[in-house]
């Protein structure tokens, strides 16, 4: 009996992995220090406000706020997923716009329900580069595609931030001028060489730089409205002024990679911030708990999409063999 030779394509995903990728995926799952991060951040918060302020949060979760977050969660992943699609176009690695707006609902829910928060762009990332049989541009669109969007939120974080009213705005302006030199310091540290050049492709995709900046500045927006929503459901009552500058530094708060399924370090900045507003750090603790249980429920179709997916994939299936994505030569 001639036994048949084995499938590659079935092989486990870390023997198809380029060396170089392969190792880089590797000592990003191995960072286990931040998810703990997380956990430390979350047991001081409720060492220092109790339970009650999360309590109250999940009691106040409403049908109309969970509807508001559903249909904004929608704009924010099409303009992410677009933001998507043209830096992967700019790295020879297209991805169609529905087959990106799925994917990036997978990613959602996964870095939803994951440690470390940001295991769902890594499933995106590998997934995309099998898709397209180039690991490596498949991952590098994913990781320029966060790493230009959080650029943009955090210049446009800075730059409202100076204009809006608020007792945390001068504290606030100078820790954002300090991230954004951090930022573009990694950033610098790590884009010279090869890096430089997936920058030009990328900007040379026509209305890659507008579409980009547009896209991503919607998403930010559409994050910060439903931080409203969480607030108006928490009985935040300040001007709106006050509060869309403290949503903007929730979310800086929540892009931090070092949380348990995205909590801990945006419910720390929410405490710091509310309490330097003068709110008090536990409804800050609860609007960030609010805003968590809403984004969770918003990316709900993720996981719809990803048991959809594990089933059209299985051997046999048809959809099996129609890629989501191709190669652009």
């Amino acid at each position: 009996m001639v036994r048949a030779a084995p499938d590659p394509t079935r092989a486990p995903i870390r023997e198809r992995l380029p060396g170089a990728g392969s190792r880089a995926l590797r000592g990003r799952l191995g960072r286990g220090w931040r998810p703990a991060v997380g956990v430390v951040i979350l047991a001081v918060l409720l060492a220092v406000v109790g339970i009650e302020p999360v309590v109250l949060a999940v009691t106040e979760v409403t049908w109309p706020a969970l509807l508001a977050a559903l249909a904004l969660t929608v704009v924010t992943t099409i303009c992410a997923a677009w933001r998507w699609s043209v830096v992967a176009t700019g790295l020879g690695a297209r991805i169609a716009l529905p087959a990106a707006v799925a994917a990036y609902y997978r990613s959602q829910f996964l870095n939803s329900v994951l440690p470390g928060g940001v295991l769902g762009d890594v499933h995106r990332a590998v997934r995309h580069g099998y898709d397209v049989d180039r690991m490596g541009r498949g991952v590098r669109s994913v990781v320029w595609e966060r790493s230009l969007a959080q650029v943009v939120q955090v210049v446009l974080t800075a730059a409202l931030l100076v204009v809006l009213p608020g007792p945390v705005r001068a504290l606030v302006v100078i820790g954002a001028a300090a991230l954004v030199a951090l930022v573009l310091g990694v950033t610098l540290v790590r884009v010279v060489g090869v890096l430089v050049a997936d920058l030009r492709r990328i900007l040379r995709v026509r209305g890659a730089p507008v579409g980009i900046v547009v896209t991503s500045v919607v998403a930010v927006l559409g994050h910060v409205t439903v931080l409203l929503v969480a607030m108006a459901a928490a009985g935040v009552e300040v001007s709106v002024g006050r509060q869309v500058a403290l949503a903007l530094i929730v979310l800086l708060g929540a892009a931090i990679p070092a949380s348990v399924a995205g909590w801990g370090p945006r419910e720390g900045v929410a405490a710091w911030a509310f309490e330097v507003a003068g709110l008090g750090a536990a409804t800050g603790v609860s609007v960030a708990v609010l805003y968590g249980v809403l984004a969770l429920v918003a990316t709900l179709p993720g996981a719809v999409l990803l048991v959809a997916g594990t089933r059209s994939s299985r051997p046999g299936s048809r959809r099996a063999a129609r890629p989501e994505a191709r190669v652009v030569p």
